[in-house]
């Protein structure tokens, strides 16, 4: 490996013994001796809530700090986890009183407030299943999820309520309340204050019985085509939560943590509420948006331990040209985890050089409902590899047949889809009302990402690319995660897209779309370097023959950047879903 840097300084950071011998703890490793790490309700069963707030709340960290939470205003509020116990009691009465029953969902659209974090632990208390949403959603995808959903509940906020929900609420027939978070009373039967129903419920509630494999978590996702697909996930997934939370971000028992994923998104619920709180940790929860100096006072005033964000958030602050290190002391920071889309190798580096941290990438999907692959704090980072799989995940590299099998691809550096054997917790166990789009992730007794990739011959993976991402050019198959990671080591480079443009000639032509850093500005000149420069990197046959600058790529408001909107910008072509589209 060339990246010498990164395995010399790897030996100086802290390391967790339980993986450092890798291969022996995947050898022993047991999803039942995980599964003694909880409690079990006392009624029977296994229940999200309850491990991630009751038992700590009867036990020795019952005053212990859960929740930290920084308003946009300045304001900062502490919860323990005594408290969060009332609280998620009194929301689970409300719902109780209100005759929501076992398995019906209930959404959540709001800001991160504490009301938000509040409620998704009551919804589960009551055994309703939480169904987020993002709070910048439009009217027509919130109505999609919900009405796909089968939506009986929602809770939000009078603004979101009057400006976004109140216009399809009449196409929601099956809708029986709306909670309002800040009305002080109730506008009419069906609309009520939440404060004014918390305040009249009670702090005692016991959690009924509740099976591992009874649904608990439905988030939507969107393809390329059609309607989001409601994902199912159920008690059980806490399993993953806990093994990740102790694996891959090396939760310690008094670790300040912070991850900066909206709950409308799976990693804000998996990993910004319910990872931390099964592990019995303190829980950062910020309601602004991105703003690096924002961010990087909080990571130095809180003391933050373990940071988990996304890739566009490191290239924005990448973008700045920052030098948090003068500025801020992150002495306390030990681990930085990235997730949403791929992590190229020049934020790796940069992180070692502006932060003396190496970013560690991982991987997984809202249909995994926890992290499956990941560069340990333990191990060597391979930058731009995903890493290696979670103990208890069996990964592989499969090639499809057309008699409906799978056949392993064992040879190092072979692409194929990336595929994992079923059976693990926090595996989705259906699409919504879709059976038949369900059996068909799964081929020859491996579920099929829609990822592809390749496996190296020490175990790490490599992405390569969506499949219906991938470049067919002069015969060569062209993942743009690999342009876009060599034009990202260009001074200039911020950000890169890079797409399949149809070409009569040779197939497609590889098409690259730039967003500068401060202090460059589009040019021809600059486009003939940075072709030169790819061409240098990559070789002909792969480089970019065309590349365009744009001020901001379109992305997910998760962070990942749309290629498939770049391809329908440039083809001329109908846009599709573009309710994730940031704004």
């Amino acid at each position: 490996m060339e990246e010498n840097w990164i395995e010399k300084d790897i030996e100086k950071l802290p390391v967790r013994p339980n993986l450092v011998d890798y291969e022996e703890t995947c050898r022993t490793f047991s999803w039942d001796e995980v599964g003694k790490k909880f409690d079990g309700l006392p009624s029977g069963g296994l229940n999200i809530a309850h491990e991630a707030i009751d038992r700590h709340a009867d036990g020795p960290l019952k005053e212990k700090t859960a929740l930290i939470w920084h308003g946009k205003s300045g304001e900062r509020k502490t919860y323990t986890y005594a408290d969060l116990k009332k609280k998620t009691n009194r929301f689970a009465n409300v719902l109780k009183k209100l005759d929501f029953e076992k398995g019906e969902r209930v959404f959540i659209l709001s800001p991160r407030v504490p009301e938000l974090y509040i409620a998704v632990m009551g919804i589960l208390k009551n055994r309703s299943v939480m169904c987020p949403l993002f709070a910048q959603f439009g009217p027509e995808p919130i109505f999609q999820r919900m009405e796909g959903g089968d939506a009986k509940g929602l809770m939000t906020t009078e603004r979101l309520y009057d400006k976004k929900v109140a216009q399809i609420a009449d196409r929601l027939p099956a809708l029986k309340y709306v909670l309002l978070i800040d009305a002080e009373t109730h506008r009419d039967e069906r609309v009520l204050s939440l404060p004014r129903l918390m305040e009249e419920a009670s702090e005692d509630f016991k959690i009924g019985p509740t099976d591992e494999e009874d649904m608990a978590l439905l988030h939507f996702t969107s393809g390329t085509t059609g309607k989001p697909k409601g994902v199912i996930h159920v008690h059980k997934a806490i399993y993953t939560h806990w093994v990740t939370g102790y694996y891959v971000l090396d939760f310690h028992p008094d670790d300040i943590f912070w991850c900066t994923a909206d709950p409308g998104w799976v990693t804000g619920t998996s990993y910004g509420i319910i990872a931390p709180w099964l592990h019995g940790i303190t829980n950062i929860v910020d309601e602004a948006e991105f703003n690096a100096e924002r961010w990087f006072k909080i990571l130095q005033d809180e003391k933050v331990n373990v940071w988990y964000t996304a890739p566009t958030a490191i290239r924005r602050l990448m973008r700045l040209d920052v030098e948090p290190l003068k500025a801020y002391d992150l002495s306390n920071l030990r681990l930085i985890q990235s997730v949403g889309e791929p992590l190229n190798p020049e934020a790796v580096r940069w992180g070692m050089e502006k932060l003396k941290l190496p970013i560690h990438d991982n991987w997984w999907q809202t249909e995994t409902g926890g992290i499956m692959i990941a560069n340990y704090i333990s191990q060597t980072i391979r930058p731009g590899s995903m890493g290696r799989p979670l103990p208890g995940i069996e990964a592989a590299i499969v090639r499809r047949n057309d008699d409906g099998t799978a056949t392993v691809v064992t040879e190092p550096g072979k692409e194929g889809d990336l595929a994992l054997r079923p059976g693990w917790p926090s595996m989705f166990r259906g699409y919504l009302h879709n059976e038949e789009k369900y059996r068909k992730s799964f081929v020859g007794g491996w579920y099929i990402s829609g990822d592809l990739a390749y496996r190296d011959e020490d175990g790490y993976f490599w992405f390569v690319g969506r499949a219906d991402d991938i470049i067919k050019t002069s015969g060569h198959m062209v993942g743009p995660f690999e342009v876009e990671s060599a034009l990202m080591e260009h001074p200039a480079v911020a950000e890169v897209g890079v797409i399949g443009k149809p070409d009569p000639v040779i197939g497609q032509l590889v098409k690259a779309f730039v967003s500068l850093k401060k202090g460059y500005e589009p040019s021809e000149e600059l486009k003939r370097e940075l072709l030169a420069f790819g061409r240098k990197k990559l070789g002909v046959a792969v480089a970019p023959k065309e590349i365009e600058f744009m001020e901001n790529l379109p992305k997910t408001r998760s962070g990942k950047i749309m290629r498939r909107l770049l391809k329908a910008m440039e083809l001329g072509l109908p846009l599709g879903d573009t309710s994730t589209l940031e704004k």
